[in-house]
């Protein structure tokens, strides 16, 4: 069982520091190293970059409270990976099916970014995640930075994998082979400048659709 860090995990203290300066300012926020979401048995796995100052590390899950969420959740919706209507709260009653989520980073970084150290510290949580999950088939990595970090948490070297909207790579992870997928981060600056449209996005979500529910 993949159990990820504590919520106070002080493994990166440049991220504790930052989760402590933002539990001064805003008490009733989550202020933690965030959890996956979704069940183990998961076919599809979807890793992200790191939580949102005002998105999950406020809300406590992957992806919610924020427009990345929003396309995620959404797409996630369209494509029969979820039931429910998601609400933007970790207490909403949006079920995940089939799918799980995650990021390459559990603690959330000064202004979206975190530090080469730090994504190599938390990599052992998304190897153990990885390695956990039977029924695995597709990885969804959102962005190059999780498109990377995955790779290296399978053992992989990015230079022979490379990263591309809508790449697709035959990986082995835990010993059976994997569809490592990947889209542009679905950020509302992506989306503002027009690096990803909804379209794209949606294309990307359905590939991952057809692989999850191959033989």
């Amino acid at each position: 069982m993949a159990e990820g860090p504590a919520p106070d995990c002080s493994l990166c203290p440049r991220l504790a520091a930052y989760r402590a300066d933002n539990a001064a300012a805003q008490p009733d926020w989550f202020n933690g190293a965030v959890p996956a979401f979704g069940a183990m048995d998961a076919r599809l796995l979807v890793v992200g970059l790191a939580p949102g100052v005002t998105g999950a590390n406020r809300t406590g899950r992957p992806f919610t409270g924020d427009w990345a969420g929003d396309l995620l959740y959404g797409a996630l919706s369209d494509h029969s990976f979820a039931e429910g209507i998601y609400d933007k709260r970790a207490d909403d009653g949006f079920r995940l099916v089939g799918a799980r989520v995650t990021n390459a980073v559990r603690c959330v970084p000064p202004q979206n970014k975190p530090v080469a150290a730090e994504i190599n510290t938390c990599r052992p949580f998304l190897t153990e995640e990885i390695t956990a999950m039977p029924d695995l088939k597709v990885i969804l990595c959102l962005g190059r930075i999780s498109h990377d970090s995955t790779l290296r948490a399978l053992g992989l070297k990015p230079s022979h994998h490379a990263f591309g909207h809508g790449s697709e790579h035959i990986v082995e992870a835990a010993h059976r082979p994997v569809t490592l997928l990947s889209s542009y981060h679905c950020s509302r600056y992506n989306t503002n400048t027009g690096r990803l449209t909804e379209e794209m996005f949606h294309t990307v979500m359905a590939r991952a659709r057809a692989l999850a529910d191959a033989a």
